[in-house]
């Protein structure tokens, strides 16, 4: 969604024709894995599970003819169709993302007519149809809706584990965490407490969970909002090292809304869709790079040195600035790091840049074998036809293509494929 792309880009855009978004580019000849693909929930997902004594936590109330959401007693607008019965066409804000807006269209004029949403996007055994049809042999799924949750009960951590308990069972009960090896869907964690985080994440494990969703900001914990990378959460990483489970770090509604309020001297939630130029400026993929910056200064990353996060629709043009706040940082204070934290970075993270992104910087700095590709399918800002992703990469060698749009993610995994999955196009 819209909070995934609020990011100044720190190396030239790279300028995209999106005259034909339906146009797709034909398979390769080894397996594409994509890292960023989305369901559409129910509209019993975040109910469908909750205790008795929680019934009225989430629930649904009309206005002005359409159903919006209510979380305890505060009306959200965080998406403008929550029952998601009717959604934007994939890609159709293409051109709004690839700098090509010049009529100043709002994203709803480019969004055209929505579409019904179809099963592809609601049950797994459709999308892996349509998966076979796109060329894509593995994707994560990341929730859409779910990734309100924490923040709007970031005042009460027990709530927020009830709630994310909820969801993640009834992610389990529609996707499962592993359907047939090529559709990875991802539980969301957030240790609240180190217990709690435990708990939760030997719930999922236990259930075949591969992936695991946090989201990047502070968690909320009985002592108030702090780093899940401090010492004091270290049993919970200490059992991620030792599971081997895969951290991704997509973007959500981090809590940087309230920041962006204060130099506009307003109030309100963070609104997917309603793009302003302040937030586009001033952002500056800030939530992640606190996050990652935070893992490294905090020492996570040496205490538990086998621990993998990827971070997920962030886009990849902050990662330079990062770089060079960490190699500065190092250079007045070395003392105070264990490992150059350029090493921790290269060592224990991936990017998934956005579509638009140009990569040649992230490259340099990162390398091929630590990029991945995502679509964001079927989101509205995501790619209209996955593949087109390598009508953009073609001046890579093909063993860096393979690398970015396959290999990484599938090493990442833990899965061998040998070729394209049978009954691709």
């Amino acid at each position: 969604m819209d909070h995934g792309r609020l990011a100044a880009e720190v190396w030239p855009i790279m300028t995209i024709a999106v005259d034909s978004p339906e146009a797709g580019s034909s398979a390769p000849d080894f397996p594409v894995f994509d890292v960023d693909n989305h369901l559409y929930e129910t509209e019993d997902a975040l109910t469908r599970h909750l205790p008795a004594a929680h019934r009225d936590l989430f629930r649904f109330v009309e206005l002005n003819g359409r159903k919006k959401l209510v979380v305890r007693s505060l009306l959200t607008e965080y998406i403008p169709n929550p029952t998601f019965e009717v959604v934007a066409r994939p890609g159709s804000h293409m051109a709004f993302y690839a700098s090509e807006n010049t009529e100043g269209k709002s994203l709803r004029e480019l969004a055209g007519k929505p579409m019904r949403t179809v099963p592809a996007f609601r049950e797994p055994a459709a999308r892996l149809a349509l998966m076979d049809e796109q060329g894509l042999d593995t994707c994560l799924m990341f929730p859409t809706l779910a990734s309100l949750i924490e923040e709007r009960l970031r005042d009460d951590p027990k709530l927020t584990d009830v709630a994310i308990h909820a969801f993640n069972e009834w992610l389990h009960d529609d996707w499962t965490y592993d359907y047939q090896g090529r559709i990875f869907a991802t539980p969301i964690i957030t240790p609240t407490t180190p217990e709690a985080g435990i708990r939760e994440l030997e719930t999922v494990l236990g259930r075949g969970a591969k992936v695991v969703l946090m989201r990047p900001a502070p968690v909320t914990g009985s002592r108030g909002p702090r780093s899940p990378f401090l010492p004091e959460f270290d049993p919970f990483w200490a059992r991620v090292q030792e599971s081997g489970v895969i951290v991704a770090l997509h973007a959500s509604d981090s809590g940087y809304q309230e920041y962006l309020n204060t130099w506009e001297g307003r109030d309100g939630e963070f609104v997917a869709f309603k793009p302003k130029t302040f937030a586009y400026v001033a952002d500056g993929g800030r939530s992640i790079q606190d996050t990652l910056a935070s893992a490294i200064c905090h020492g996570m990353l040496d205490r538990f040195p086998r621990v993998r996060l990827v971070s997920v629709e962030n886009g990849g043009s902050w990662v330079g600035v990062l770089a060079k706040n960490l190699e500065l940082t190092y250079k007045k204070m070395p003392q105070e790091f264990q490992t150059h934290p350029l090493e921790l970075l290269r060592r224990n993270v991936w990017i998934n840049p956005f579509w638009e992104d140009s990569l040649d910087g992230l490259i340099g700095l990162m390398g091929t074998d630590r990029v991945c590709f995502g679509s964001d399918y079927p989101h509205a800002e995501g790619l209209a036809e996955p593949l087109s992703f390598l009508d953009r990469i073609t001046d890579l060698p093909p063993a860096d293509v393979e690398r970015i749009m396959s290999t990484n993610l599938a090493d990442l995994l833990g899965v061998t494929r040998s070729a394209p999955a049978a009954g691709k196009a």
